[in-house]
């Protein structure tokens, strides 16, 4: 059996999901790319079909960005590889210009709107909150730390109360959709503002921890 690539993120990956009967998942960091055989997935025809026409109109697709062609063992195909390609956002809609208006695609249109969308507000806010948050509590770690052996391990365990708090586990970070980015940030700003006038770093970690226990996690859907 063919493996899914309902799943398939890049380790930079973004992973969302736009309202609909599947997810349309998102891969890449500055420009966020949609796996072809998504796109198969979605519109209901053979994958096959669809890099059939990305390689016939592989100039006019290159027109509107880079076209990165992928291969990947299938799981049960004897060593067969399939090929498939990563689609930018204005890639993907030229392709749905190719194909019949149906119920199908006027459907998957209005989920990559969504999807592209939620991904460029991602990407702002890891911009302009996220890392200054980021930056601005671990450069105070690494003030309070200085004379510890295991900064390193300061600076993880910083990290791991602030996930916990959120609700996600490691390495889930760089998928999280924007409300639950938001909520970090949220969480990374309290915890710098907590450590102001902290003797060192055991004193820092008791008081964001004290300052975190007051933090009402949202109820959110989760789309990890």
């Amino acid at each position: 059996m063919q493996k899914s690539p309902t799943n398939i993120v890049s380790r930079a990956g973004i992973r969302l999901s736009a309202n609909g009967s599947q997810s349309i998942t998102l891969t890449g960091n500055s420009e966020p790319r949609v796996d072809s055989r998504l796109i198969a997935q979605h519109l209901g025809t053979k994958h096959k079909n669809v890099i059939e026409l990305v390689g016939k109109y592989t100039d006019k697709f290159k027109r509107l960005g880079i076209v990165p062609f992928k291969t990947e063992k299938l799981t049960a195909g004897r060593g067969r590889t399939e090929r498939y390609a990563l689609l930018n956002e204005d890639q993907c809609y030229y392709l749905l210009s190719l194909s019949r208006n149906s119920e199908r695609v006027a459907e998957l249109k209005v989920n990559l709107v969504l999807a592209f969308r939620e991904a460029r507000q991602g990407i702002d806010i890891t911009r302009t909150e996220y890392l200054p948050t980021y930056k601005a509590l671990h450069d105070r770690f690494h003030e309070l730390a200085a004379h510890s052996s295991n900064e390193r391990l300061v600076h993880i365990n910083v990290n791991k109360l602030i996930n916990k708090t959120v609700g996600i586990g490691p390495g889930e970070r760089q998928h999280l959709p924007v409300p639950h980015k938001s909520f970090l940030v949220a969480a990374q700003f309290i915890a710098a503002s907590a450590i102001n006038g902290a003797s060192d770093h055991r004193d820092g970690y008791a008081r964001i921890k004290q300052a975190l226990a007051a933090l009402q996690v949202p109820a959110l859907v989760s789309t990890l």
